[in-house]
């Protein structure tokens, strides 16, 4: 893969790539426009479709760090965005244009005061992975086997202007509509802010992964940090494919069973028992070791769950308090889902629009065993987003709703159904963590 000798690290140099990416979009849409005479309106769509993505992905991927974390985040929309999107961007989780060698020695240098040769007894000049953030380089100590998470230069600080930059898309990817947005975008700019914190995601790293060492199935590597800086991150190397990877070759039930229940074990033990939990469940984040265990390798971004937060939304994944009108309405208020200043249209429009949102994603949750290898609950999902992504009357309302704490749990919760209807488990036992 074509390596990177330089980022783009002011704002005006960032500015300039991401404008003349929407110039390539506006060329694009005038051939859509010519196409539409001599072809079907399918046709002429999804090139349409096919060179946006190419052109939107080919400009943030060279710029790194919070517009390239956006596409990252797009690319779990399936439901909601084109195929040729999702299939472009996926490439941001673990597969982008890596730093050249120098470039690496550089960086290594400036926030390690050292050479990369100089701390490890072996150093790969090239990555064997690069995502949004940073790049992944093999490396041995002693009979250590290593892996060495760069991140890339200017990173940390392009992330304000980044997101006012990329601001519309960031809003529609998390329906975010209306006044009174600035709690929301706040909440996605201090998580990427975290992010590019690797001495915090050394300390969260090592916390997870001592809280949940008993979950069945479930590895993590060491980290290590003597060998790790605020810009520089070094754990065990792990062994394995990543799950997207994995899955397209697995065809052993038990073992989709095995994998999806430490998953989902995972997950519940954070949010119940711990109150945090991983908030960014791609599959890039995810290995299945040749053991068929899986392998949790990132922890940048954490999501405290506060009380407050917690007992209303958990209380409306109860089916009786989902049917209780005047509880359930009452929750709505508590989430901030409906105000106070609603008129009367509003409020039975959100009751409607939420009551049915949450009888549907909550239905997991209200199972002793369930099965994500079922494509009917996947298959309401996408109705319901199709539903609602092409409703007249919520482009009408506004459509400002819920805590700010909604942005990271509910993503936390989609990634974790999409995950799980990648590895295609058919028998999961919902509250097994609370017997480990």
């Amino acid at each position: 893969m074509k390596t990177i000798d330089k980022i783009p690290t002011s704002k005006i140099q960032r500015a300039t790539k991401l404008v003349s990416t929407g110039l390539k979009v506006g060329v694009n849409y005038a051939k859509y426009y010519g196409e539409k005479m001599v072809k079907t309106e399918a046709e002429a769509k999804d090139n349409l479709n096919e060179a946006n993505a190419t052109d939107i992905y080919d400009g943030l991927k060279n710029l790194k760090g919070s517009a390239l974390k956006v596409a990252q985040m797009l690319s779990m929309e399936k439901n909601i965005l084109p195929n040729a999107y999702v299939d472009k961007f996926s490439l941001s989780q673990f597969s982008v244009p890596p730093l050249s060698a120098p470039l690496v020695a550089k960086t290594f240098k400036k926030y390690f005061k050292k050479t990369p040769s100089e701390v490890f007894d072996t150093f790969t000049a090239e990555s064997v992975n690069a995502a949004s953030i940073g790049q992944v380089h093999k490396a041995t100590k002693g009979d250590k086997k290593l892996a060495v998470k760069i991140q890339y230069p200017g990173v940390a600080d392009s992330i304000s202007s980044d997101l006012a930059l990329v601001k519309p898309i960031a809003l529609r990817m998390f329906n975010i509509k209306g006044e009174g947005t600035d709690d929301y975008f706040k909440e996605i700019e201090n998580k990427l802010i975290e992010e590019t914190n690797y001495t915090l995601e050394l300390q969260q790293s090592i916390e997870i992964s001592e809280a949940c060492k008993h979950i069945p199935n479930l590895k993590f590597p060491k980290y290590y940090e003597e060998f790790s800086s605020n810009k520089i991150l070094t754990m065990d190397w792990m062994d394995g494919l990543h799950i997207s990877e994995f899955t397209k070759q697995n065809n052993n039930p038990a073992v989709s069973n095995k994998l999806g229940q430490s998953l989902w074990d995972f997950y519940m033990f954070q949010m119940h028992t711990l109150k945090k939990v991983h908030a960014d469940p791609h599959p890039g984040n995810f290995l299945v070791s040749p053991e068929n265990e899986l392998v949790a390798i990132d922890f940048g971004c954490m999501k405290e769950v506060p009380l407050t937060f917690y007992t209303p939304y958990f209380e409306l994944a109860e089916k009786e308090n989902i049917e209780d009108p005047a509880f359930f309405e009452a929750k709505l208020y508590e989430l901030e889902i409906l105000k106070p200043t609603d008129t009367s249209e509003e409020i039975v429009f959100f009751k409607t629009l939420f009551h049915e949102m949450l009888s549907l994603f909550t239905t997991p949750l209200q199972q002793e065993v369930f099965d994500f290898s079922n494509p009917t609950f996947f298959n309401k999902i996408a109705e319901l987003s199709t539903k609602y992504a092409q409703s007249t009357e919520l482009k009408k309302m506004n459509g400002n709703r819920g805590s700010k704490h909604f942005i990271y749990i509910n993503r936390t919760f989609f990634g974790l159904y999409n995950l799980m209807h990648d590895l295609q488990p058919n028998h999961i036992i919902i509250n097994n963590y609370k017997t480990l």
